[in-house]
């Protein structure tokens, strides 16, 4: 009786067998070359949509698009082969998409900010934006997040829906951007010789637009010191590379000019170095 019983289940896992190890094999070799057309056809489209001169951060987002939709129907095909209903598979799908969307609401929201990053272009790639103190290039724009690149060389993963949800300064959007640097001046100096030096130098510069010229003020009057703004105006490529020149050249200026500074410890006036 047991020898029976045990034939009976080796029959029926051969059965079993050799009627879902077909479906098992040519259900891999369908993902194996289902994701490599994927990834062929991705390609193609990216190159199509290169040469027909669409915009940057469009291009990666209609990429990122396709590329998901075409492996769900990857994943429909496998499903068909395992004999799977596929419209109880798209009810069952639906109903779990909508589960998963209530738990994922926040992704569903940066999906959307990036629907509204394309259609209105707050920012575009290329541009140069600063959000919560972080400045940067932005690099890509995603279905779900920005990508954004600082002079340090770190790229931030930002969600759009924060960006969209928040205050981003766009620096590219008129062409330059107002520098704010500040320049510490004794009680004792002449204000337009210290505003004379400084325009000077920073009209050397090379990368320093001259038109709009920059500006030079009092910015407010401290113990010590009067705390003196300088704003020139820049390309945003160029913003670190002027910032450190320009307070280089005014510090070489005031050590040139004999220009005293008051020290924090005190009152008593010093000279500075070159």
């Amino acid at each position: 009786m047991e020898n029976i019983d045990a034939q009976n289940y080796i029959v029926k896992a051969q059965n079993f067998f050799m009627e879902f190890a077909p479906k098992v094999l040519l259900a891999i070799v369908v993902l194996i070359v289902g994701f490599w057309l994927v990834a062929k056809l991705t390609k193609m489209v990216s190159a199509a949509l290169s040469k027909a001169n669409l915009s940057k951060e469009i291009n990666g987002f209609l990429i990122s698009f396709l590329d998901i939709c075409m492996k769900g129907v990857v994943i429909f095909i496998i499903a068909g082969i395992f004999g799977i209903n596929t419209a109880s598979f798209v009810a069952v799908l639906a109903a779990l998409g909508f589960a998963v969307g209530m738990a994922l609401q926040g992704s569903l929201g940066n999906f959307a900010a990036g629907i509204i990053v394309l259609l209105f272009k707050p920012y575009k790639v290329d541009d140069w934006i600063d959000f919560n103190d972080k400045f940067g290039k932005v690099l890509n724009i995603h279905i779900f997040y920005t990508e954004v690149i600082t002079p340090g060389n770190k790229v931030l993963i930002i969600p759009n829906g924060e960006i969209i949800s928040g205050i981003v300064t766009n620096y590219s959007l008129r062409d330059n951007i107002r520098m704010e640097l500040k320049v510490l001046m004794p009680y004792s100096e002449d204000f337009p010789k210290i505003k004379g030096i400084i325009m000077n130098e920073l009209l050397s510069i090379d990368k320093v637009l001259k038109s709009p010229e920059p500006e030079i003020g009092i910015e407010n009057f401290e113990s010590h010191n009067i705390v003196i703004s300088v704003r020139p105006y820049v390309i945003p490529d160029d913003y670190w590379e002027v910032y450190y020149e320009a307070y280089a050249r005014i510090k070489s200026a005031f050590s040139r000019n004999q220009i005293k500074v008051a020290y924090s410890e005190g009152v008593e006036m010093g000279n500075i170095g070159g």
